[in-house]
């Protein structure tokens, strides 16, 4: 006679097996936690967010989305800007009240407090990053470039999600490949932030329409691994990793990010130092 087989039930988890992992866990967390309050004083990163073409809005708040185009030094953004503009004709910069255009379901789900938040910050990094080289006008004017800004795709980081991929062993390499598998840049996933913008340039004085950009920019968990050698590789991968742990970092870095591309363009097409 055949000996009879013993079988044997699933294995469950001891509870000292479950404590340990999450101990595990929750060590994780802190690990993160503490890294990210160092991270918060190395000061902006604008590389680890990304363009999305695919993404850029058309909300009507500008007048001619078949003239946006790819333009040379804008980084993804797409732009018009009227034949001949001479940008040398302006020294002050006015920029207008920050408008919010969303879609009905993503500003009932944002806090007011927080969209105000949010949008001061968008406001202050353009004082900062064009203060150096034009005055901050209060009112249009001869010599003055008026910025309309409309904000029209605001999409939260789902923190929770970033913290449990984080906590599965070997997540990284399927978090690295989640991006281009659902449309999206490489480097991000699918649960991080999005932001858009559309922005008109006009005339102070004649309240001409001078050029009209508009741009969708997706945060990027994992930057530094698409841009191996890239200068400030580290900052780069504590940036872009651990912002993936704040609902709205990423759309501070896109704000950060057009600040500093505004001011930049402002200051080659004026043929002035953006340090001025």
């Amino acid at each position: 006679m055949a000996a009879a087989h013993r079988v044997h039930p699933p294995a469950t988890p001891s509870s000292s097996s479950c404590r340990r992992a999450d101990r595990r866990v929750r060590g994780t967390v802190r690990s993160l936690a503490a890294t990210l309050l160092l991270a918060g004083c190395a000061g902006p990163a604008t590389n680890v967010t990304v363009s999305d073409p695919a993404r850029i809005t058309r909300s009507g708040f500008l007048t001619d989305y078949r003239a946006l185009a790819p333009s040379p030094g804008a980084e993804g953004t797409l732009c018009w800007r009227q034949p001949g503009l001479d940008l040398k004709a302006y020294d002050k910069v006015l920029i207008n009240r920050i408008v919010v255009t969303l879609k009905a379901d993503q500003q009932q789900g944002i806090d007011p407090t927080e969209l105000k938040a949010l949008v001061d910050y968008f406001h202050a990094a353009l004082v900062k990053a064009l203060q150096p080289q034009m005055q901050i006008a209060e009112q249009p004017g001869p010599g003055v470039i008026v910025l309309r800004i409309a904000v029209t795709n605001l999409v939260p980081t789902q923190v929770s999600r970033s913290l449990l991929g984080t906590a599965i062993p070997y997540a990284f390499t399927a978090e690295l490949a989640s991006g281009p598998a659902s449309g999206r840049p490489a480097g991000s996933t699918p649960y991080l932030g999005e932001t858009g913008i559309e922005i008109q340039f006009t005339d102070g004085a004649t309240n001409r329409i001078l050029a009209e950009c508009a741009d969708a920019q997706i945060g990027r968990k994992y930057a530094a691994a698409v841009e191996e050698g890239a200068e400030g590789a580290t900052d780069t991968w504590v940036k872009g990793y651990m912002n993936s742990f704040q609902a709205w970092a990423y759309a501070q870095n896109a704000f950060d990010k057009w600040a500093k591309l505004i001011a930049d363009r402002f200051a080659v097409l004026r043929g002035v130092n953006p340090a001025q």
